[in-house]
């Protein structure tokens, strides 16, 4: 600096430091100000007491000069004297807006690159703080380490925060990172808080590593703190997202052993846990037990339960519960109004959907985004694409604006459609209209091309995506691990699953379900075994499916020991068997022969109060009529229509298909007489020709065969020739021809026709 810059400065200096109004005072000589001038000035020992000055000059600075906004040293220089001052906040706003354009960790490179800036303890531990909180833990744990190295003990918030953000950032080797804060920062003289050990139990839960976390409790003693409501629900949080509810319960005593009282987020945990696993019965427990402890259940607390009875389709215990909210004095609000909608769309009673949606308006709920998404969804799945497109134009015009779910929902609703076209026409407006195609525009695109067999084009796609922007998910892998395996593509499949798994994308129960259902499917029951032991050892949960998968693949092989072997191994570990997992074990023993044991496990089913449906009659029905025990199926026709659970097609196939096999045609007759009179068939066959029916039976593509015994069957039937019908329905069972649905609608009318005009002429 020459003398006259030196005069300058000088001059300056003492203008600032005397005047008034400083910044004004120096306006005559702005324009011999220059950024280097403006540096040194800010750098002054003489004016690092006031700091407002010093502020306002940083901003009159970059008025003038843009490219000092960008300049590690000039901030640098400005720090300093704020930190001597103990100017904290302002020195993190300043920081963080630095940070905020600084993707080239210029500061970073300074701060760790200029000896005399790294010994400021001050400094690095805002820095640590600041590059925190801008989402750059990593560096920050690099400047922890300078101070460690400097042998300079942090403070306690500093440490905390930290360590809160490597556990948070989404990486496995950061949370081992933040763990290394918390023992590095001990040795450096740091006494860690609850709150301090709080954090790491995060981390540790979100590793799957529940027993370290527990462990951190008792460690709390040594340096003279207890655990907290925080400690305990943060556990208890995840042990119930795993569904590893014993452990929950048992982690729910020691918390009371030690004196603390669950708080309501405490047994909200529970309930979301029971509800997640489908225990709602304990849920409602749950629910109980917090008015006992004089908790009163909150909206949120029944939202969870009002989901887990929507998610098992029990919609009008779901609405029960609504009017109990409203009997307690809780207002049901817009998340109870939406799940309600969701359920009843989602189970078929789309009638009860649009009146809820009514209901909420006349309670002064106005509909939201989420509500109008919903019923778009259900027209999706419905395929009344013009109904839902009309449905966004209504949005619009009541001033909702459409988001980027909406128009995923729409185009998946295309591509299921086939309408391929119209699903790349509404891609093209969600950019127009500002929304960057996601992962989830991406997975459905996958989606479309691996149902289409389009495999090759899926794998390119995939591969391709991240170069586009895209952040592959578990579902953009796993949607082309299950096209693999649709096509028979076992090697594919796992070759993509290694792939996934090397990208640090970490597959859940769902992805592993596809994985042992692919295997299991193509035979390779012993690999699928591999993986379900694979998916307990990473900590994961198996669901219903995955238990369900595995006893049905036993079953298909005959191996039915084996699959009670399985099924009772897993009741020990929290299994809860349902519907599915009874019919499966059922058509097993049938399967071979053993149907006594199929009525005996049938019988201790049902004497536990647990549910059967329709597939278990007409599966048992179907058994028993093998065995030529008929009065015992007619007995369990007469019982599933009581239930209201049939009989349906499938049931009197299963039942004639029996008779005439073993040519017994008059029974067959017979039985369909009884079926008038227990079961009002007429009046059942005819419901049949006006709705589609459930059935457990596998469609089969109509070949020439069936349609030219089916036509037959049908025309002789219109001329009344019965028993000509029921020979070439004979013929057409023993050799394994299957007959259209209206062929055996038809067939039973005739019988009945013909039993009744018989009864007439006796009469």
């Amino acid at each position: 600096m020459n003398q006259t810059e030196s005069e300058l400065l000088k001059t300056l200096t003492k203008i600032l430091t005397t005047s008034k109004n400083p910044i004004d005072s120096i306006t005559p000589y702005t324009h011999l100000l220059t950024p280097t001038l403006l540096q040194s000035l800010i750098s002054a020992p003489s004016l690092s007491s006031h700091h407002s000055t010093l502020l306002s000059l940083h901003k009159l600075s970059l008025s003038l000069f843009p490219s000092l906004s960008s300049s590690p040293s000039f901030l640098l220089s400005l720090l300093s004297p704020l930190l001597s001052h103990y100017k904290f906040s302002q020195s993190k706003s300043l920081l963080l807006s630095f940070l905020s354009s600084d993707p080239q960790n210029t500061l970073f490179n300074s701060l760790t690159h200029h000896p005399s800036l790294s010994k400021s303890k001050p400094l690095l531990e805002l820095s640590v703080s600041s590059y925190v909180q801008s989402g750059r833990p990593h560096l920050g744990f690099e400047l922890f380490s300078i101070l460690k190295r400097l042998n300079k003990k942090p403070n306690l918030l500093t440490c905390n925060t930290l360590i809160n953000g490597l556990v948070r950032f989404p990486s496995s080797h950061s949370i081992q990172l933040g763990k290394q804060v918390f023992y590095d920062s001990i040795k450096l003289g740091v006494i860690p808080q609850t709150s301090s050990f709080n954090i790491l139990i995060l981390g540790c839960c979100l590793e799957g590593k529940f027993n370290e976390a527990i462990s951190f409790i008792e460690k709390m003693k040594e340096f003279g703190c207890f655990p907290d409501n925080i400690t305990y629900n943060t556990i208890l949080g995840f042990l119930c997202k795993k569904g590893r509810l014993k452990e929950a319960r048992d982690l729910l005593l020691d918390m009371k052993e030690k004196g603390l009282d669950p708080n309501r987020k405490t047994f909200n945990i529970l309930v979301s846990g029971y509800c997640r696993v489908g225990w709602l019965k304990e849920a409602r427990k749950v629910m109980d037990l917090m008015v006992q402890n004089d908790i009163l259940p909150d909206v949120w607390t029944y939202n969870m339960l009002i989901n887990g009875l929507c998610g098992e389709g029990r919609i009008e215990e779901a609405a029960k519960l609504r009017d109990e909210m409203e009997s307690l004095k809780l207002s049901p609000d817009i998340v109870t109004y939406n799940t309600l909608i969701n359920g009843y769309f989602k189970w078929g009673s789309s009638e009860e959907g649009f009146r809820v949606i009514g209901e909420m308006r006349e309670k002064g709920v106005e509909p939201n985004l989420v509500t109008d998404n919903t019923v778009i969804k259900w027209y999706c799945k419905e395929g009344k694409m013009d109904e839902a497109s009309e449905r966004v134009r209504a949005m619009e015009e009541s001033g909702l604006q459409p988001n980027k779910v909406t128009y995923n929902t729409l185009i998946n609703g295309y591509c299921k459609a086939g309408n391929l076209g119209e699903a790349f026409r509404m891609m093209d407006l969600m950019g127009r209209k500002g929304f960057k195609m996601d992962t989830i525009t991406l997975n459905t695109l996958l989606h479309t091309l691996c149902e289409e067999r389009k495999l090759k084009e899926a794998s390119e796609l995939l591969k391709s995506a991240s170069e586009r922007g895209y952040l592959l998910d578990e579902v953009s892998y796993g949607t082309l691990i299950s096209g693999y395996f649709k096509d028979g593509k076992a090697d594919e499949a796992l070759n993509l699953w290694g792939e996934m798994k090397k990208s640090e994308i970490i597959p859940s129960t769902i992805t592993y379900n596809t994985v042992i259902g692919g295997l299991c499917q193509l035979g390779k029951t012993e690999q699928a075994i591999y993986k379900f032991n694979e998916l307990l050892g990473s900590g994961l949960v198996p669901d219903g499916t995955t238990y369900n998968t595995i006893i049905h693949v036993y079953c298909k092989e005959g191996k039915v020991e084996k699959a009670f072997e399985f099924h009772n191994k897993m009741l020990q570990n929290s299994f809860k068997p349902d519907v599915f997992t009874c019919n499966i074990l059922l058509s097993g023993l049938l399967s071979e022969g053993m149907l006594e044991k199929a009525i005996k496990l049938l019988n201790n089913w049902i004497s536990k109060g647990k549910v059967i449906d329709g597939v278990t009659y007409n599966t048992m029905i179907s058994g028993l009529c093998k065995e030529g025990r008929f009065e015992s199926a007619f007995h369990l026709v007469s019982e599933m229509k009581e239930k209201n659970l049939g009989p349906d097609h499938y049931t009197y196939n299963a039942i004639l298909g029996a008779l005439t096999s073993a040519g017994r045609i008059n029974e067959a007759e017979e039985f369909m007489s009884k079926m008038v009179e227990v079961g009002k068939f007429q009046e059942q066959s005819l419901q049949l020709k006006e709705q589609d029916v459930k059935t457990s039976e596998i469609t089969k593509v109509p070949d020439p065969d069936s349609y030219a015994c089916s036509e037959q069957i049908i025309e002789l039937c219109n001329q009344g020739r019965y028993k000509d019908a029921m020979r070439i329905f004979e013929i057409s069972n023993q050799n394994g021809i299957t007959l259209n649905k209206s062929t055996y609608i038809v067939l039973m009318e005739g019988l009945v026709k013909r039993r009744k005009s018989v009864s007439k002429a006796v009469q």
